[in-house]
């Protein structure tokens, strides 16, 4: 990533949250503590945000984005982007034409957008950046869930029963986790989790995108129990043997092959 662009993605987090320390923007950004402390200092300097003891701070508190579709969100789709598509267009190959899908909001199945485009599909989704590029590229019909826009996340949520969604129904749900063990699949904040679960409701069955990465790994939440993931599509990198204990309590597994990295 560009430093112009980094520094600019650094903005847009202090924008949306005042406040970031070194870890999290390291975390968020894919780049290493060095770096992201190069930068808070050299930002600092041009006056553009105020260095703070271990992160940085906005200037002037924190203000709300002007744009629907914050940046930040972008920055999350491009880390591990290669193996990510591949996922996503496995996932599509699940769709036939004329079936009724949910698609939850995330940087891996705003993936499955690009592979859309020679599908005839129904698809209830809360990621207004998903609808956007769907309805611009394809010929799907698309619905979005009603509730709060969520900038950094690129999702719509309510903190309300009647959001839309209880008048649907799907054939498939698809969506993306911080993480899958075998105390189920994870998730980072209560109110994404009532969003998912009101999709999940709604749903035949669930499939789980989760790169090697996510595969094994904990988060803050429980978003469901692994008896009641049907799909699972992940990497070749992925644990064998922790994959084999998520069909052991049935799980269907589904891998592609993840891209040679060069030498």
């Amino acid at each position: 990533m560009l430093e112009k662009h980094r520094q600019q993605l650094i903005i847009d987090i202090l924008d949306q949250i005042r406040y970031a320390s070194v870890p999290y923007l390291t975390e968020k950004l894919n780049s290493s503590e060095a770096t992201i402390r190069r930068d808070i200092r050299k930002m600092a300097t041009r006056g553009e945000i105020i260095k703070i003891r271990g992160g940085a701070e906005a200037i002037d508190g924190g203000v709300k984005k002007k744009h629907i579709a914050s940046s930040v969100f972008f920055a999350d789709k491009e880390k591990g982007a290669d193996v990510k598509r591949l996922i996503a267009q496995r996932a599509v190959e699940l769709c036939s034409d004329g079936s009724f899908i949910a698609i939850n909001g995330g940087s891996s199945t705003f993936m499955m957008g690009e592979f859309l485009a020679d599908k005839q599909l129904n698809i209830l989704t809360n990621s207004f950046v998903l609808a956007g590029q769907i309805t611009e590229t394809t010929n799907n019909q698309v619905s979005l869930a009603g509730g709060e826009i969520y900038r950094e996340q690129g999702i719509i949520l309510s903190s309300y029963d009647n959001d839309g969604i209880e008048n649907y129904h799907s054939e498939y749900m698809f969506m993306g986790t911080p993480g899958i063990c075998d105390f189920g699949v994870m998730e980072n904040d209560p109110l994404l989790i009532r969003s998912e679960q009101k999709l999940k409701k709604q749903s035949e069955k669930l499939v789980v995108l989760a790169d090697s990465t996510k595969i094994g790994k904990r988060s803050n939440f429980i978003f469901c129990p692994l008896n009641e993931v049907d799909i699972l599509i992940t990497d070749s990198n992925a644990d064998r043997e922790v994959l084999r204990s998520f069909e052991s309590k049935g799980v269907q597994v589904i891998i592609v092959e993840a891209p040679t990295k060069a030498e």
